[in-house]
């Protein structure tokens, strides 16, 4: 029914009342463009009530569940005009009985406009036919048409249609509406998966009950799977119903690599192929079938596989290599050369090896005669620290200078290598070998740190390569977070392997990531690492090569002149906190690649001298509107070449597993203060005496400036002794001019014996010279280690870029809201992102582990009451109701012993843990 009112959202289901207060309809919707208002007749529903009811009266009490019986035929109708059904072809005596035993006032009758694939109509009615009667009773409305179905569940009807005016019958079987309407779906990583339901079957043209994805999740999203795409096949074998899918995803192993065929419905006619990855890690529950339960009105959870199957068996052994195994060694007891052949070593002792490429998902054998050949033809001593202050780990590359110009793929048996073009520089050919294209992928179920996007492409460089290991240099805007998964493939060798982050910076814009090179095979000879060239600095006006590689995986170069090569970074917090690169200088070319090309800057013969990094920035509008930005500089190479001198030369760190071998990872000592340069001729303005003026002028000519500060990281040693606006004038009486002279000083620290952790720092101070102590902090590369997803929403230690605000709820600090989740009850309740949690029922929550025994004693249903304090300072009190049932607590936390991101549950009712 229509009417001419302007009802409002959210009115939708109010009765609608006559002027004898009787209840005639329902309100079901409105058009917001005119004053009109749909309504709802009751007739349907006073049915329902009266089943319900009749029911209830037989039981002497309420069910378990009602039944109320649903017929369809899987048939769309249309109710046109009688003017439109005669050039339908329908004859008049037709409808001149029609008009004749209908009510009056009637204009039209029922045609079929569509019929759903393999239906009970399907062969049988076509669009355009008539409807005339059905069980002999003539039939031009939609409510007698449902009533009839609806009385007829799986029993035969007599359909009379007419089909370009000739008379047709036709038996059709009516079935239950809710044998096709989903009552239970999967859960895989994120995905949501049902039976195609009969409304999105008749939209799309697709026969009910095919596999349906609802919600792509992480897994499918991530190998390009849309939203309702329809899988047609996995890993090479028919899916029909779900029960197939679960049946193949069970024996598959977590990490698989298997190929999915799907069909959308915008493109039907052509099935779509992809490559689909096998979440190797536990970020999310294993695979559950959600069932609706019609007494409780719930959605129970149960496990979709069986324990022993092997998508489930393979999460409890997932990771490298169990942390209680003998083959895990500690690198304080073996040498850096000791331990380069003993993980391929305990391998062989098994006499067996696993690896996994794009063709094949996990080989499990013998080592055959050419494997083990190639084996010891690429065992050579790697060099940890070569001659002229250059780092390199796989041979020297000084043999392509001499004409040389391809891979080994002939002597090792690579007929894949690629070959190098002739006409390219003799340092794209020299540097080609270690170039690495990054593919990065970051759950949305555990964005940690304010990273803004779940997908990063960028070039990295190998800069250590190894028989056991090998690590790659990358910028932090295509490696943000170490929750995530990275591929790399290789410009010298046409391959595909998974890499682990192993350190991430805090300060300057670089992470190291580790690859297992045995899983290249072949290609293990021809990757080579890059020479690392620290030494000398970069000057303005050197000649560099830019080199780096397109999308797919073609080498670049370029050759450009440095027009500065110590540039300050000065990138502001963007509006959700997250890694910006301080203290930092960079290099600035006069020609490059546009700002989406990273890559390495090296000198003619190859030697790595920066690298060409992607930074991520945030420009704004006006008051309210911001826009994600990137730009690319040059960073100079020697912070890189430090990081791995410690860890190939095994410097004292938290110890971690990398590829099977127990590694330590090496401390960054830092002075947590954000500072940028001011020119002398500025500071002299400020104050500063003519004698800093000169002794700094002299110490650094070509920048003549003076560090001041910008503000200092909330928690650190030095955030009350220095201030806003402060110049560091020198540390141990040296004069500082620059970001590297205080990273110098905090190294020497480590270098000392008796070093206490403290500068000894001379500082200008609204016109006063002042000497002052100031502590250094110690952080180590592993980013954040653990998160809490509560009540819906992402809850972690507060990150680096959250305290470089200068600002922590003096609560304890608390703990930090990263993001949350819609339909959550956070969602529902109002604690979104951006802010501290500091109490929960008056009860301080300054730390995660506090946290975490706090929300363990909350029950299922129970209001909490949270005290918050946002990014701005202004705290806040609401309550929120827990559901314990939809959104169990748990957590995420990262294994160094076992180099695996273990999900453990916190608090859940024991039917969702089952």
């Amino acid at each position: 029914m229509q009417a001419a009112s302007g009802t409002k959202g959210g009115s939708s289901g109010s009765p609608v009342v006559d002027c004898q207060g009787r209840a005639v309809a329902l309100n079901a919707g409105s058009k917001s463009s005119s004053a009109s208002a749909f309504f709802l007749p009751l007739e349907r529903v006073v049915r329902a009530l009266n089943l319900i009811r009749d029911s209830w009266e037989a039981f002497g009490s309420k069910p378990e569940s009602d039944y109320i019986p649903r017929g369809t035929l899987q048939v769309t109708f249309q109710h046109k005009g009688f003017e439109e059904t005669r050039r339908l072809g329908l004859r008049n005596e037709t409808e001149q009985m029609v008009r004749l035993v209908s009510p009056s006032g009637e204009t039209g009758m029922l045609v079929v406009d569509s019929v759903v694939p393999e239906g009970p109509a399907h062969k049988h009615l076509e669009p355009g036919d008539v409807l005339v009667r059905i069980n002999g009773e003539v039939v031009t409305q939609f409510l007698t048409m449902e009533t009839l179905l609806d009385d007829s569940v799986s029993r035969e009807i007599d359909l009379l249609i007419e089909r370009g005016g000739t008379p047709l019958t036709v038996k059709l079987e009516v079935e239950d509406l809710h044998s096709i309407t989903p009552n239970h779906f999967l859960e895989v990583s994120g995905a949501v998966i049902h039976p195609l339901s009969y409304q999105q079957a008749r939209n799309f043209r697709f026969k009910c009950g095919l596999v349906y994805v609802a919600e792509a999740g992480y897994m499918l999203s991530r190998a390009s799977v849309p939203r309702h795409a329809i899988i047609k096949k996995l890993a090479g074998e028919d899916i029909e119903n779900l029960g197939d899918l679960i049946a193949v995803i069970s024996k598959l192993s977590r990490g698989a690599r298997v190929p999915l065929e799907y069909v959308k419905y915008t493109d039907r006619y052509r099935n779509k192929s992809v490559l689909v990855t096998i979440d190797r890690h536990e970020w999310y529950a294993s695979p559950q079938i959600y069932t609706r339960n019609d007494a409780t009105g719930l959605w129970t959870a149960e496990p979709a596989m069986l324990p022993e199957s092997p998508f489930i068996a393979s999460a409890h052994h997932a990771g490298p290599i169990d942390a209680n195994s003998n083959s895990v060694s500690s690198l304080a007891e073996s040498s850096p050369m000791d331990l380069k052949c003993q993980h391929e070593s305990d391998n062989l002792a098994d006499g067996c090896i696993k690896t996994q490429t794009d063709d094949e998902v996990v080989v499990d054998g013998s080592h055959s005669s050419e494997d083990s050949l190639i084996e010891k033809k690429r065992r050579r001593v790697d060099e940890e620290i070569a001659a002229e202050g250059t780092i390199s780990s796989s041979g020297d590359l000084d043999e392509l200078k001499g004409g040389a110009l391809r891979h080994l793929s002939s002597v090792d048996g690579s007929d894949l290598a690629r070959t190098i073009s002739s006409n390219a520089s003799l340092a794209e050919q020299v540097i080609e070998p270690a170039l690495v294209m990054f593919e990065v992928h970051v759950p949305p179920v555990c964005m940690l740190d304010g990273v803004h996007s779940q997908h990063f492409f960028g070039t990295g460089v190998v800069i250590y390569h190894s028989d056991c290991l090998g690590l790659v240099a990358v910028d932090r805007n295509t490696v943000a977070v170490s929750i995530s998964d990275i591929m790399l493939s290789f410009a010298a060798y046409p391959i595909e392997i998974p890499g682990e982050v192993v350190f991430l910076h805090p300060v300057h814009n670089f992470a190291l990531v580790a690859y297992d090179p045995s899983a290249l095979g072949a290609g293990a000879s021809v990757v080579r690492s890059a020479k690392l060239f620290p030494e000398p600095a970069l000057r303005r006006g050197d000649s560099v090569y830019l080199v780096g590689l397109s999308r797919s995986l073609q080498a670049t170069s370029r050759k450009s002149i440095i027009t500065n090569p110590c540039t300050a970074v000065n990138i502001g917090s963007a509006d959700c906190p997250r890694y910006r690169a301080i203290n930092m200088e960079v290099i600035e070319l006069d020609t490059d690649f546009g700002s989406t090309f990273s890559g390495i800057l090296t000198d003619e013969q190859g030697r790595v001298q920066a690298l060409w990094a992607s930074f991520s920035t945030q420009l704004k509008y006006g008051c309210s509107s911001s826009e994600d930005h990137q730009f690319v500089r040059g960073i100079p190479i020697y912070a890189i070449s430090q990081v791995l001198e410690k860890i190939i030369s095994g410097t004292p760190g938290p110890f971690r597993i990398i590829n099977g071998i127990r590694r330590p990872i090496p401390f960054v000592r830092l002075l947590e203060v954000e500072l940028y340069p001011t020119l002398l001729s500025k500071a002299r303005s400020y104050g500063l005496s003519d004698s800093w003026v000169q002794a700094l002028a002299k110490k650094d000519p070509v920048r003549r400036q003076v560090l001041r500060v910008k503000g200092c990281l909330a928690g650190s040693k030095a955030e009350k002794l220095l201030e806003q606006g402060d110049m560091i004038l020198a540390i141990n009486k040296e004069p500082i001019t620059c970001f590297l002279d205080i990273e110098n000083a905090c190294q020497k620290l480590d270098q000392a014996d008796d070093s206490d952790g403290v500068l000894n720092m001379t500082i200008f101070r609204q016109g006063k010279e002042i000497d002052i102590i100031v502590g250094t902090d110690v952080r180590d590369g592993n980013g954040t280690t653990r998160m809490v997803n509560w009540c819906g929403c992402i809850i972690q230690d507060p990150h680096s870029a959250v305290r470089a605000l200068g600002f922590l709820p003096e609560e304890g600090h608390g703990v930090y809201v990263a993001r949350w989740c819609h339909g959550s009850p956070v969602h529902r309740y109002g604690l979104y992102a951006l802010q501290w949690i500091v109490e929960v029922n008056g009860k301080p929550t300054p730390d995660l582990e506090t946290f975490i025994q706090v929300v363990k004693g909350l029950e299922n249903g129970e209001f909490v009451r949270v005290r918050t304090v946002h990014l701005n300072g202004k705290p806040r009190v609401l309550t929120l109701k827990q559901d314990l049932h939809y959104w169990p607590t748990w957590e995420l936390r990262f294994e160094p012993e076992t180099a695996t991101w273990k999900r453990g549950i916190i608090k859940a009712l024991q039917s969702t843990v089952a």
